[in-house]
C-alpha cells in the first residue's frame, strides 16, 4: 500500500506539468488514503494536516504570484480574464498543452488590442510566460515538500 501511495504522489508531481492531472490535489488525496488505510493514529493525522497546509499555501501562491507579476508588467485584469478564457478553450482544442497555449495567445491578443503595439503586447506576454513558469515551479516545490513530509511521516510515525 505504501508503494501505491508513493506512485500516486509521484503522478501528482507529474501533474504539475500535465494540466489534465490535478497535481497537488492528487498528492493530498494519496496522503489521506495513507492516513486512513495505515491504521490512523494521531501521528498520521498530524502528517496529513501538515500536507494539507502546504497544499493550501502552494495552491494560493501558484495563482497569486504569477498574477501579480503579470499585472506588474502592465497587463490589466480584462487581459488576464481573456487569457484565462482562451486557456480553458485551448485545453479542449489542443489536449494537454492547450491551456498554456491558449493563455499565452489570449494575453498577447488582449494586450495587442489594448496597447496597439506588438512590442508592448509581447512584453506583457513574456511576463505572463514567466508567471506561468513561476507558478509551475511554486506548485512543483509545494508538491515535492508535500511528498517530503509524507516520507518523513513514514520514518517517524
Amino acid at each position: 500500500m505504501t508503494v501505491v501511495v508513493g506512485v500516486v504522489m509521484l503522478l501528482g508531481l507529474l501533474g504539475v506539468a500535465v494540466p489534465l492531472l490535478p497535481g497537488l490535489a492528487l498528492i493530498a488525496a494519496a496522503a489521506l488514503w495513507w492516513t486512513l488505510a495505515d491504521g490512523p493514529s494521531a501521528g498520521h493525522w498530524v502528517v496529513f494536516a501538515v500536507i494539507v497546509v502546504v497544499w493550501g499555501v502552494g495552491f494560493a501562491l501558484k495563482y497569486a504570484v504569477p498574477a501579480k507579476r503579470t499585472t506588474a508588467s502592465g497587463a490589466v485584469g480584462s487581459s488576464l480574464l481573456l487569457a484565462a478564457l482562451l486557456g480553458v478553450v485551448g485545453l479542449f482544442v489542443i489536449p494537454v498543452i492547450g491551456a498554456p497555449v491558449g493563455f499565452v495567445l489570449g494575453i498577447y491578443l488582449a494586450e495587442l488590442r489594448r496597447q496597439r503595439s506588438s512590442g508592448a503586447a509581447w512584453r506583457s506576454t513574456k511576463a505572463a510566460l514567466t508567471g506561468i513558469a513561476l507558478g509551475m515551479l511554486i506548485e512543483f516545490c509545494a508538491g515535492a515538500l508535500m511528498i517530503g513530509v509524507w516520507v518523513l511521516g513514514l520514518i517517524l510515525v
